[in-house]
């Protein structure tokens, strides 16, 4: 399966990227916006294409077509204004879903925010993000796609436990982003998480069984 990373130059993606490589069951494919950082991915044997989210739907088609499921971990990040906010973790996350539609790629992961779907639980210092990723969740779970939604807690540069607890409804918690990338590669070709959307934290349960239990 050729899985597209959107964000792959991120901290998920690009370790998501690197096990999806090591992994005989899938070839990746790293989408990312700058000439340098897809010559960076080449270097390493791992193909590139170049696709802004700001970017009209018709040019995001191009990089979709091809591949067999689609991975957004893409965010404009903490020292971006609002408006990138908007641009990136909402506007250009629903154009990649417009995208898949209209290509034919059916198997879309959102990598969202623990208790995006829940307001009362939104943390108030960020809550403008927690409203990009709330309208993102919802118009990935009004599309015909075959989505699962993960909702990670705070993200943490730390090696992977490989262990977590998933759920509807979890307390405030954190997890490294190693686990979170070790996640989204179990869950890409597991249908019984398909329309289904979970929050994210460290937990007891390896991860594999985690995401058979679904």
């Amino acid at each position: 399966m050729r899985i597209l990373v959107v964000g792959a130059n991120g901290q998920i993606g690009s370790k998501l990227v690197k096990m999806l490589k090591e992994d005989d069951r899938y070839t990746p494919v790293a989408m990312v916006r700058k000439e340098e950082q897809s010559e960076k991915f080449q270097s390493e044997g791992i193909e590139a294409v170049l696709a802004d989210l700001e970017g009209p739907v018709g040019d995001l088609e191009n990089a979709v077509k091809g591949n067999d499921a689609i991975i957004f971990a893409a965010g404009s990040g903490g020292s971006t204004g609002l408006d990138k906010t908007l641009l990136i973790d909402l506007d250009g996350a629903v154009k990649v879903m417009e995208a898949a539609e209209n290509s034919n790629v059916n198997r879309f992961i959102l990598v969202s925010a623990l208790q995006a779907h829940n307001r009362e639980n939104w943390n108030e210092e960020i809550r403008p993000y927690y409203v990009a990723k709330h309208y993102a969740d919802k118009m990935l779970e009004a599309s015909s796609l075959d989505y699962t939604i993960v909702r990670p807690g705070g993200l943490l540069n730390e090696p992977g436990m490989g262990r977590i607890q998933l759920g509807l409804n979890l307390e405030r918690g954190s997890i490294p982003r190693e686990d979170v990338a070790r996640t989204l590669l179990e869950i890409i070709s597991a249908e019984n998480s398909y329309r289904t959307a979970f929050d994210l934290i460290s937990g007891e349960v390896e991860i594999q069984k985690a995401v058979k239990e679904i």
